[in-house]
């Protein structure tokens, strides 16, 4: 009985792949998965990273990234705030773990010294995931150039950016400044000398739906796929 029940419990361990040659027996029978590139020299240490009882806490991870700089951007900044990092970063999952977040931790005061920054639209109550200020982190990837504002909630969620229901206005459209703005290179000579007679156009720089079409911007009126920028 004693047999069968070691070989039911040593059966996952030998097939598991990820697991350290150097790892001990007792980190071999509670490894929960793969560690992080980024953390890849720790694997079989636990120790390095786990407190007995109390987990992962927040000044294990300090020990190592105190010196790491969030200040100098944007999307990063608000881990100074951050009281506790494993609501976030989870490892044990590979690459894939470590760098997803977790939005609903963001509204976890537990979590935060400081309050989280609300979207400017949200009132006070329950905390849900509109009333984040989404782009006091993404609005330096803001695709929409501060166009349509900054409560990107109203279109968005933290589950895909994706719209699932967005359509594009026709291809006939003629109001595409409304929402587009050319790039630098259609505001200087280039404009002129590749973009106007690559696309066999004389448009100007404003009338976008002259040379380009609603299915992809490198997609030229009378020309096909055309990729220059």
């Amino acid at each position: 009985m004693i047999a069968a029940a070691t070989l039911l419990l040593g059966l996952p361990v030998a097939l598991r792949t990820d697991i350290p040659s150097e790892a001990g027996i007792m980190e071999r029978f509670v490894a929960p998965g793969p560690l992080s590139t980024a953390h890849r020299s720790l694997a079989g240490k636990c120790a390095s990273c786990h407190t007995p009882v109390k987990g992962v806490e927040a000044k294990t991870c300090l020990s190592c990234h105190t010196g790491t700089d969030f200040g100098d951007k944007q999307s990063t900044v608000f881990h100074a705030q951050a009281a506790e990092c494993s609501s976030c970063h989870v490892e044990h999952q590979g690459d894939r773990g470590i760098v997803n977040i977790n939005h609903a931790a963001l509204l976890d005061p537990k979590v935060w010294r400081q309050t989280p920054p609300r979207a400017p639209s949200s009132k006070p109550g329950p905390m849900s995931e509109t009333a984040l200020n989404c782009s006091s982190c993404h609005s330096v990837r803001d695709k929409h150039l501060g166009l349509f504002g900054t409560d990107c909630a109203t279109c968005h969620s933290t589950n895909s950016w994706k719209i699932g229901d967005y359509r594009h206005p026709s291809t006939n459209s003629t109001q595409c400044v409304e929402c587009h703005k050319a790039p630098p290179s259609h505001f200087m000579e280039h404009f002129s000398m590749v973009s106007q007679r690559a696309a066999r156009s004389k448009a100007r720089v404003d009338q976008c739906y002259a040379c380009h079409t609603t299915d992809s911007f490198n997609n030229i009126r009378n020309r096909g796929w055309y990729d220059h920028h």
